[in-house]
């Protein structure tokens, strides 16, 4: 019996159901099978022609999905059941994530949730915004009354897997309504539900125009599935609340924005609003301000009213509107002068502006670079350019302005050196004269730049045209490795110098003394003799923002008292008073270093790294510490962000694909073994080509002092570099 079943329902409209099967087939499916419900010829001939071990079960033309899943399901065999439409797709090693997610639950479980992305006719792999609740939740089985808020997670049959006795337990009932009353159904039946806080479906929305106009019993059935819910929360008071809010909610949002006939609408608010007052909680609250106006109103029946406050709203916002872009209008003239007027003095030889990761700070290599300059070139006077919220975390006597300001642009139109490692805005002039340093952040895994435009789930939001704009006012590039160089100079293709010497804010690497290094430790707290764990993941462009991929009360507990985490994250699963990392942070066990800078000295302070995809890996890797890979989500990652080379085969040490593996690597010390040291050596070449100790001297002399290349100190030969002690030779 496999674990899983993948079951595809549905007709192979406007040609998916042959994308589908291809991204399945392109990957192994261990422990899974897959099942084709093809509704009509075109789809039958489509999953026929697909990998022997599919089963295809032919349905004839016109098949309502319900009946499609039906006939999908009496023919699985698995465990558990996943129900993919024949529209959407699957991200590379879902099947695998859902399969190995599954199997680690007990027959309690009924229900997998599971994170996904939204593909338009307009967009593709958008992030949803359930990836918080999800990883808020954790790992450990609930039940929906002690977590009643899963019920706002998008209600899409495809997010949720079902135990396959559960489901034909309740399968005459989950048939009865469309996909939407399915996956809330699920829920609302299940004993015990579980999540899986990682993308695993792709919901497809097709073009409104590409499909059948919508019908007035259209309309009407969402206030038939919801009154069915309702229905199924007898007895379940926050379970009801939240369902109930959700109906309003909705029932408010399509009567406002759908644009229905007059007489539709009128009938579908009159039905709205018997509903509204029929499943209305004894203690609901209506939310404030306007919205609970629109609530009452709903509640009241008072159709003209809200269709007068309709009006008066569109009336009062479209006043503040054309308010608030006259303002705009007038601020970018008077911006655009005070500019225009700036580019017309002498450029100061003396002036040097710096900005980091947009706008930070003082951070990454342009902070190692003028910490540089101030001893070789103190001529030259540096100002930072810092948001005004990070304005009061500068160092004491930090030059700095904020963007938009007067003096910003005033600055920017008279310094002579722009040092930045991002870019700088699309507005900025490059003037004759003035030199513009990208310093960069990292070496690339992931693609950048222009390579971005065959993964569009990276470049959303990017303008390739603005871009090569902006590369084009680059006098130098910074970079760390031939590597990076060269595909700098691909994703980012123009007439700038490569600096090939290395990144500047690696220099304490090799320049940090054992002092420094205890001084870290002292003020993270780690006490004498703990091995420190950095866990450093990067972000997913397919995930809505960080969500922990570790259990990580799991792992302190399996790693022991003498270990401490260094977890560098965005949020700790809701980071509340009941959250199980809670008495492991109180016991020094686990510590949030989410916003601590720099990050160079949380590397200096820690024994081993471990990391997924972060850029993190290769300015470690000059530390000669062990270096851990856990790449859960590989085929995803790769497929969705694109990468430039197989990390699964260069990787900098040893490699887990899921967290036991992980837990086995770092408690039987295989994390430092000799395969692993191998591995970081043969790396550590590749990518520690340039970083020695002295490449922010090298930046300066070639940049700021006008030095020649062969003038400059030459890089200094991998085995003879002596990287900052390590925390147990400090024990020695």
């Amino acid at each position: 019996m496999p674990q899983l079943s993948v079951i595809v329902y549905g007709p192979n409209t406007q040609g998916h159901l042959t994308e589908l099967l291809d991204s399945l087939d392109a990957h192994p499916l261990p422990d899974t099978e897959v099942i084709v419900a093809a509704v009509g010829d075109w789809a039958r001939e489509t999953a026929e022609g697909h990998a022997p071990e599919t089963v295809t079960v032919p349905l004839p033309e016109g098949t309502p999905d319900a009946e499609a899943r039906s006939a999908g399901a009496a023919r699985a065999s698995g465990r558990w059941l996943h129900f993919v439409h024949a529209k959407d797709g699957l991200p590379a090693g879902a099947p695998r994530l859902l399969a190995e997610r599954t199997a680690e639950l007990d027959e309690r479980t009924d229900v997998v949730l599971l994170d996904h992305v939204t593909t338009t006719w307009r967009t593709t792999a958008v992030p949803s915004r359930d990836g918080r609740l999800l990883a808020g939740t954790g790992r450990a089985a609930v039940t929906l009354d002690d977590a009643p808020d899963l019920l706002r997670l998008t209600p899409l049959l495809g997010t949720r897997a079902v135990r396959a006795a559960f489901w034909r337990e309740h399968e005459e009932e989950f048939s009865g309504g469309d996909e939407n009353f399915t996956a809330q159904a699920a829920l609302l039946r299940a004993d015990h539900l579980a999540c899986l806080d990682q993308t695993a479906y792709d919901d497809r929305r097709l073009r409104p125009e590409s499909l059948p106009p919508r019908t007035p019993e259209d309309r009407y059935a969402l206030i038939d599935r919801y009154e069915r819910l309702l229905a199924l929360t007898e007895g379940r008071r926050p379970v009801r609340a939240v369902l109930y809010g959700l109906m309003v909610r909705d029932l408010v949002r399509v009567f406002a924005r759908e644009g229905m006939p007059e007489p539709v609408a009128r009938e579908f608010f009159r039905r709205a609003s018997a509903a509204a007052v029929r499943w209305r909680p004894a203690d609901h609250q209506r939310p404030a301000g306007l919205e609970g106006v629109r609530h009452a109103l709903l509640e009241e029946g008072a159709y003209t009213r809200y269709r007068a406050l309709q009006t008066a709203n569109r009336t009062r916002r479209s006043a503040r509107k054309a308010v608030r872009a006259r303002k705009r209008r007038l601020g970018v003239r008077l911006r655009e002068q005070q500019y225009r007027r700036a580019l017309g003095r002498p450029l100061d030889p003396g002036l040097a502006v710096f900005a980091a990761y947009w706008d930070r700070g003082v951070a990454c290599n342009p902070a190692a670079i003028a910490a540089k300059l101030a001893e070789l070139a103190p001529h030259i006077h540096p100002v930072w350019v810092v948001t005004k919220e990070n304005a009061a975390l500068l160092p004491h006597g930090t030059d700095h302005v904020i963007p938009g300001t007067r003096r910003y642009w005033e600055t920017l139109a008279t310094a002579k050196y722009l040092v930045n490692n991002v870019n700088f805005p699309n507005a900025v002039v490059k003037r004759p004269g003035a030199v513009h340093l990208q310093t960069h952040h990292g070496t690339p895994l992931k693609r950048m730049g222009l390579d971005q435009r065959e993964h569009p789930a990276a470049a959303q939001g990017l303008d390739f045209a603005a871009l090569l704009s902006r590369i084009d006012k680059w006098d130098y590039s910074v970079s760390a490795n031939s590597h990076s160089t060269r595909m700098w100079e691909r994703a980012y293709p123009a007439r700038y110098t490569s600096l090939d010497h290395g990144y500047p804010r690696n220099d304490v690497f090799y320049t940090a003394t054992a002092d420094d290094v205890r001084a870290a430790r002292e003020r993270l707290g780690i006490a004498p003799g703990r091995t420190a764990v950095l866990y450093a993941p990067t972000h997913r462009d397919y995930e809505a923002g960080f969500t922990p991929r570790l259990d990580l009360a799991t792992l302190a507990d399996r790693l022991g008292e003498d270990t401490v985490l260094l977890v560098r994250a965005h949020y700790f699963y809701g980071g509340g008073a009941a959250s199980p990392l809670t008495g492991l942070r109180r016991t020094g066990r686990i510590i949030d270093v989410s916003t601590y800078d720099p990050v160079e000295e949380l590397c200096l302070a820690a024994d081993v790294l471990v990391t997924d995809y972060s850029s993190i890996m290769f300015d470690y890797a000059n530390l000669d510490r062990p270096i851990v890979v856990h790449a859960d989500d590989w085929e995803t990652y790769r497929t969705t962000r694109g990468v430039y080379f197989d990390l699964m085969a260069e990787a900098p040490g040893r490699v887990a694909r899921t967290q036991e593996e992980l837990t086995e690597i770092l408690t039987s010390g295989a994390w430092r073994d000799e395969t692993a040291t191998k591995a970081r050596t043969a790396f550590r070449r590749r990518f520690c080509e340039f970083d020695d100790g002295r490449a922010a001297e090298r930046v300066v002399r070639r940049v700021f002092l006008g030095e020649p290349e062969e003038a400059l100190p030459p890089v200094l030969p991998l085995e003879e570099r002596i990287p900052a002690p390590t925390p147990e030779e400090l024990q020695g």
